[in-house]
């Protein structure tokens, strides 16, 4: 047996919020791609796997539209099983290749801090686009079975149900769902970890890195934390009762049972596609030259670059050792006779 919902609450809120994740996924992945695209040079490895997440948003904003217009019509799908299955592996892939791209984000800023001598940070960016290529392969294996997922009515199109005894491509659908977030944020964890313990030990003079470091990893971890956890644990208990009610009560009564749970996983389900929204935050805070490109692009003031902050520092540094000196040779023809300190000058 499986429940159908079609609570008004859906109803009333989906639409709006599918439709302001679009725009703005629109907008800000459109710029995203466009700086990318024609302004940042030279590529890294690093911008490889920044590009190929816009990639996968990018994707992601193609469906949100057609996903509003099911909701706005009363949970009543109009475009077609074959559509209707596209969209789900759409959904499924952004899921999927969205936390494998944060996840391989995190390790790459955590192999460049941890372990600065590895070869992988001299990787060029045609091996990072092969590497890249993989992360993909997995994606669209691990999301695949979604093109077959079976709803049992032809203007029905939802992906997860809450099912009594469910069908093996939906076990494994909801067991990608689960592993696709607690495997990349547990790697993403203890990058962090190892990250702020590997700082702590820092040089003053590394002050602005230190910082720059940490905001992008928080940044990362925040993203996780806002788009991928709620629905992940709303999933987890849903599985936990349904399991509870079937134990429990009447088959009968388990639709009811688990409707209130239902609706918050669909409300929070949702907020994954705002990944698409937030994740140009993440290029932001991982390349100074993508944010004066952006601010640029927005006609705000630019920001200080890396190398101007490293080139002051360096100057800072010298003018300190430059006083250090100075004092020293003072010191040095400095005297001390009978109690009283004569400071001989020299004969011009």
């Amino acid at each position: 047996m499986h429940c159908n919902f079609t609570t008004t609450l859906l109803v009333r809120t989906l639409p709006t919020l599918l439709s302001v994740e679009f725009i703005l996924g629109a907008v800000s992945n459109g710029l995203a791609l466009w700086i990318f695209c024609f302004h940042l040079r030279p590529w890294k490895s690093s911008t490889v796997l920044l590009f190929n997440l816009a990639v996968a948003d990018f994707l992601l904003n193609m469906i949100l539209p057609f996903r509003a217009s099911y909701y706005s019509s009363g949970v009543k799908w109009r475009f077609g099983e074959t559509l209707c299955n596209v969209s789900q592996f759409m959904l499924a892939l952004n899921r999927t290749g969205s936390t494998l791209f944060l996840m391989a984000i995190a390790v790459d800023r955590y192999i460049r801090v941890v372990h600065p001598h590895s070869r992988i940070n001299s990787l060029s960016p045609s091996k990072a686009m092969c590497g890249a290529a993989a992360l993909w392969l997995v994606t669209v294996c691990m999301t695949a079975n979604a093109l077959s997922l079976q709803n049992f009515r032809s203007d029905y199109c939802e992906s997860f149900l809450v099912e009594t005894s469910a069908k093996g491509n939906r076990l494994w659908h909801k067991f990608n769902f689960l592993f696709s977030c607690w495997m990349p944020l547990l790697v993403i964890l203890f990058c962090t970890a190892r990250i702020i313990a590997q700082l702590r030990g820092r040089q003053m003079s590394q002050h602005g890195k230190i910082k720059k470091a940490l905001w992008f990893i928080t940044v990362v971890v925040v993203l996780f934390a806002i788009c991928f956890l709620p629905s992940n644990i709303t999933q987890l208990l849903i599985w936990i009762k349904t399991q509870e009610a079937i134990k429990t009560l009447p088959e009968s009564e388990v639709c009811d049972a688990m409707d209130g749970l239902t609706v918050v996983f669909y409300m929070t389900v949702s907020l994954t596609y705002l990944n698409s929204a937030l994740d140009p935050v993440v290029y932001y805070f991982s390349s100074p030259t993508f944010k004066n490109i952006c601010r640029k692009s927005l006609n705000l003031p630019l920001g200080e670059t890396t190398e101007s902050t490293e080139k002051r520092t360096r100057e800072t540094g010298s003018f300190h050792v430059l006083t250090s000196k100075t004092a020293r040779i003072i010191v040095s023809n400095t005297i001390l006779n009978n109690g009283n300190i004569y400071l001989y000058r020299k004969q011009r």
